[in-house]
């Protein structure tokens, strides 16, 4: 008993003790806050990346791709039996977008992504990052009327609502350019007949300089051409639209501040619009087509790298158009197939037996989990993380040294004591244990504060930014980099449980040594010593 109460003692007497527990408060709150944003990160960013990536995925470095995904699908479902939920095939490759805003021509790199409108939300969570309603219930690739992000008023209007009045403007400015290049016809077919009559009254056939440089300029003209594309493909945006494209909502948008300093996504393309898509055909070597499509709605995962460069067309599109589709048996071949397993089966195991089933030699098919597709980010981060707790952790050592310089200076300041203890009937047990039990009251009060400031801290962390942002006047958090409406947190139990114990077995360690100093002193020598 004589133990505890002498610990207290200590605790509340030695002003020096209290430096000690600041220090490994601070050091356990640090751990705990940097833990919960680096797990919430990553959390989000694995949920968002597995959102578009399904858990398996089976592809092909082939020119021509699988010729018989049916085939292989067969094979799949047979030897993962009942964990498979969902299989599709798609059709992958890069592809370059061209669009019109303001009277210029824009181009930008994409990854086109051929899809199965029914089957590919059954491996993916592809549909609930759609803006339309409609589409996150069944992707279609049709224009909608309306109902596109209603809360979004950059994006308004959209669908047939914004591409009926856009057509009606084009086509009254072709209109004006069909009348103009009508006169030009006529005043072509004037000079031309000026020409015929000036030959006869000269005698030659040669029509003069001037006359064939009138020509020329009126047949180049814009109209002109106009006409004669017009002429070629006849085409009614008013009421039809092309095949529909699904945009990555960071390709027609860029995200900064309007004038109230909000953040605001500001659109230059939008549902409606249509755009090129230039990407490599099938054969050997590749040649370009060019192929027009209509914006028919936007995907948003809040993943930079996915919004600004995802495209989404119809499969049987862009086999058509490369030339996959076998003539003999109408089978298109792909480029990929992705399968979704059920909640909670082993996603390595059945990568490996897909492995057994497909080796890499078998028409050099490759099969990958979502964390072997992303496994150098994945691993950045964790490398990230690690390296931080490495660094903070050592707060906590610097505290646990702290600790150790107090204890020696409290052994020497207590030696009578020490020594009148012993006398009394103490033993080297006792001494050492008064001692380690008062390193672990230090490493206990300081990390139970620790722990409860870190969670508060965690709880009310926005609230703290907004405060530092507002004291600063610098932006802790952007929005506009990190595509996140708040900084997002996550806490885990098992990292909760480690830093405490690790701060309290770093107290304790910190006061072995002194322990063994006072339990070895000599009673005799103790007091002689006062």
């Amino acid at each position: 008993m004589y133990k505890l109460l002498l610990c207290l003692r200590y605790l509340r007497t030695r002003w020096i003790a209290l430096a000690s527990i600041v220090s490994v408060t601070l050091g356990v709150a640090t751990l705990i806050v940097v833990n919960s944003v680096m797990d919430g990160f990553t959390i989000q960013m694995q949920e968002r990346m597995h959102g578009i990536l399904s858990d398996l995925v089976l592809e092909t470095r082939s020119t021509m791709g699988i010729a018989q995904p049916q085939w292989y699908e067969e094979r799949i479902r047979a030897r993962l039996g009942d964990t498979v939920e969902g299989v599709t095939t798609i059709v992958t490759l890069p592809a370059m977008l061209t669009f019109q805003h303001n009277g210029n021509s824009h181009t930008q790199q994409i990854n086109l992504i051929g899809i199965d409108q029914k089957t590919y939300a059954s491996v993916s969570d592809f549909s609930k990052y759609l803006l339309h309603p409609e589409n996150r219930q069944q992707l279609s690739f049709l224009l909608k009327d309306t109902g596109y992000a209603p809360e979004r008023e950059q994006l308004q209007p959209a669908g047939w609502e914004y591409r009926k009045p856009m057509a009606r403007y084009r086509k009254a400015t072709v209109d004006v350019l069909r009348e103009q290049a009508e006169r030009e016809q006529q005043r072509y077919q004037e000079l031309q007949q000026k020409i015929k009559e000036q030959n006869l009254e000269d005698g030659t056939d040669t029509p003069s300089p001037a006359a064939d440089s009138g020509l020329e300029s009126i047949m180049a003209g814009p109209s002109m051409k106009l006409e004669n594309k017009a002429q070629i493909k006849p085409f009614d945006a008013e009421v039809e639209q092309r095949t529909g494209i699904v945009l990555g909502i960071g390709i027609g948008s860029v995200r900064g501040r309007d004038i109230d300093n909000q953040v605001q996504d500001f659109f230059f393309l939008r549902p409606g619009d249509d755009v090129q898509v230039t990407f490599p055909n099938a054969g050997t070597p590749p040649r370009g087509i060019d192929e027009s499509f209509t914006i028919v709605d936007f995907y948003e995962s809040k993943m930079s790298e996915y919004d600004s460069t995802f495209a989404f067309v119809p499969i049987e599109k862009l086999q058509h158009s490369r030339g996959m589709i076998n003539p003999q048996t109408g089978i298109g071949a792909v480029t990929s197939i992705q399968i979704k397993l059920k909640k909670g089966m082993d996603l390595n195991a059945a990568r490996d037996a897909l492995r057994d089933e497909f080796p890499p030699s078998h028409e050099l098919v490759e099969v990958r989990s979502w964390r072997d597709t992303q496994g150098p980010l994945l691993a950045a981060v964790q490398m990230e993380t690690t390296i931080l707790n490495i660094l903070l952790f050592m707060i906590i050592a610097v505290a646990g040294f702290g600790i150790l310089a107090t204890f020696f200076m409290i052994v020497v300041e207590k030696t009578r004591d020490i020594g009148v203890l012993k006398s009394l009937g103490a033993s080297s047990r006792g001494i050492a244990t008064i001692f380690l039990g008062y390193g672990v009251l230090l490493g206990s009060v300081g990390s139970g504060v620790g722990l409860i400031c870190g969670l508060l801290f965690v709880w009310k962390i926005n609230d703290i930014a907004k405060i530092i942002e507002w004291i600063t006047g610098r932006e802790v958090f952007d929005p506009t980099v990190y595509y996140f409406d708040s900084i997002p947190t996550m806490i885990q139990p098992f990292m909760l449980v480690w830093v405490t114990l690790g701060s309290i077995a770093i107290a304790i360690l910190a006061s072995v040594l002194p322990s063994i100093r006072a339990a070895r002193m000599h009673p005799v020598e103790a007091l002689r010593y006062e």
